[in-house]
């Protein structure tokens, strides 16, 4: 099977695209693929209140942002973290513009990234897949999150049933953004639900797009 990225390839491979990939990223509209309406869904998974702090892993370029703005307002507080130090300038540049005072950006391994305590809320759209270790990702963020709030990850699928051509044909479609037949074989709501009480799945835009939602129980803890 074709291997995944490593990470130093998908630093090259971001920091080649981060000046276009808002642009880009719009392209795959035309195949019907509502990006920005399922990065808005996974948000609204959340349940943020306002005064609260989130932790964005993957952030990329801040498309998210405003959203998040949204749910915590300007007394609550947004963290973006990213490996790729390109990609992380073009959210920096977000933020400036938007005048927003309430984004802290890290640039780090999400592997190796220590959760503040106590999140009202974790979010990973389109990225955590590219990161082996997401299974430990997943588990730090299940630590980190207080009693009833939610990590909610939205990312990419093998759909059941479909013939093998038609995958390879979905993959190398979103090849430019680091995807391989590899990360079709980690399963993000599987490792869930073993840190998670309780873990839901939404299958989108036929069966290749998920959301999935873990939260832990009011007394916290996971199981």
């Amino acid at each position: 099977m074709e291997k995944a990225f490593t990470k130093d390839e998908l630093c090259t491979l971001y920091r080649r695209r981060a000046a276009r990939y808002d642009i880009t990223a719009n392209l795959y509209y035309l195949l019907g693929f509502r990006e920005f309406a399922y990065r808005n869904q996974a948000v609204r998974a959340l349940r943020l209140q306002p005064g609260e702090t989130v932790v964005e892993i993957g952030c990329g370029t801040g498309l998210n942002f405003a959203s998040l703005q949204q749910g915590v307002g300007s007394r609550g507080s947004i963290i973006g973290v990213d490996l790729s130090e390109a990609m992380l300038a073009k959210a920096r540049e977000r933020v400036q513009r938007r005048g927003w005072r309430n984004v802290e950006l890290v640039e780090c391994d999400a592997a190796l990234y220590h959760f503040p305590t106590d999140v009202s809320g974790v979010l990973s759209t389109f990225a955590l897949t590219l990161v082996p270790e997401y299974e430990h990702v997943i588990e730090n963020a299940s630590r980190a999150l207080s009693p009833g709030k939610r990590m909610v990850v939205l990312d990419l699928k093998q759909p059941q049933g479909w013939p093998t051509w038609a995958v390879r044909l979905g993959v190398w479609l979103t090849r430019p953004f680091g995807v391989s037949l590899a990360l079709l074989e980690r399963h993000p709501w599987e490792a869930m639900a073993s840190s998670f009480d309780r873990v839901a799945l939404t299958e989108l835009y036929i069966g290749t797009v998920y959301i999935a939602v873990g939260e832990m129980a009011n007394s916290g803890g996971g199981t």
